[in-house]
């Protein structure tokens, strides 16, 4: 991948273009807001760390959407940020017209993509997103669960005081309150967690995870951003670099999971060809019941927003 853009100025597109930069596997980021000016020196002060991260990316900011004319993966951040007391759920109405333009604008310059949303809620619109472009499920995805799982593995962390790089996490479903963490599945050094914790500090674990996004909103008053463009690398580096990597994304379901006409986190294979697999795991009645809730909610929304 020689070229990736970032659409969208704040937070979380800064800090994925400053963290791609860093990574050294892309050769021109192309940042992209609604502000020139704040988007040329955005990217001005991040080429001027280039040398000190010994990388040889080139990073250029711009508020022309021809400027995606060429991108091999497009990243949409842009949107209005979560505040307290708001559920990702509240930033639909405003945020899908600017998903609405950003995707428009990726079609008519950058029509061979592959689409990364990150825009809140995120779910929702990936499934709209793909809904515009008409492309493949393949090319169309979003962030979601590899942040809600990187949180659980912090969590699982902390309570147990082992490693991170040891421990495993999965969380599926919608990026919401009624995400679905899967301690069955969570491991450390292949080592189920139930032998580290008890039912109770699993329980609290799986609660914190759920709520760990609202807890950031609600001590600094917006949403976090370091982590979530850290999860946003991982999808880059494994599309760039076709790492066949099996990660935790939102993808658009065709039967999987007994769904269709709905996009969800799900475990994907994500390589060169962007989603190349998603696997189905067996989940025991309580997960899939949880699974259902989470399904469900989101499917509602989908609905309402294209009988409105």
């Amino acid at each position: 991948m020689k070229k990736i853009a970032i659409v969208g100025t704040g937070q979380v597109g800064q800090a994925t273009a400053q963290q791609l930069a860093r990574e050294n596997f892309c050769n021109d980021i192309v940042l992209i807001g609604r502000n020139k000016g704040a988007a040329e020196g955005i990217a001005l002060d991040i080429q001027h760390a280039i040398p000190l991260y010994e990388s040889n990316s080139v990073i250029t900011g711009t508020n022309n959407y021809s400027d995606l004319a060429g991108a091999d993966i497009v990243v949409i951040t842009a949107g209005v940020p979560r505040k307290p007391g708001m559920s990702r759920l509240d930033l639909l109405d405003s945020n899908r017209v600017i998903v609405d333009e950003v995707v428009t604008s990726v079609i008519k310059h950058a029509p061979d993509a592959y689409l990364i949303i990150v825009t809140n809620p995120v779910d929702i619109l990936t499934y709209h997103a793909w809904k515009l472009t008409g492309w493949s499920r393949n090319r169309v995805l979003g962030l979601s669960c590899i942040l809600d799982s990187a949180r659980m593995v912090s969590l699982i962390g902390k309570q147990t005081g082992y490693s991170v790089r040891e421990i495993s996490a999965l969380v599926i479903g919608g990026h919401g309150d009624a995400m679905v963490p899967l301690p069955r599945f969570s491991r450390i050094n292949g080592i189920p967690i139930d032998v580290f914790l008890s039912n109770q500090e699993i329980d609290d674990i799986t609660e914190r995870t759920r709520l760990a996004g609202g807890d950031i909103v609600g001590l600094r008053g917006v949403s976090g951003f370091i982590a979530a463009a850290a999860s946003v690398i991982s999808m880059l580096d494994a599309i760039a670099n076709d790492r066949n990597h099996i990660l935790p994304c939102v993808a658009v379901l065709e039967g999987e999971y007994g769904y269709t006409n709905i996009a969800l986190g799900v475990p994907t294979v994500l390589g060169g060809r962007g989603v190349t697999n998603i696997i189905e795991l067996p989940l025991n009645d309580e997960e899939q019941e949880l699974l259902t809730r989470s399904a469900n909610e989101i499917k509602d929304k989908i609905d309402q927003l294209y009988s409105a």
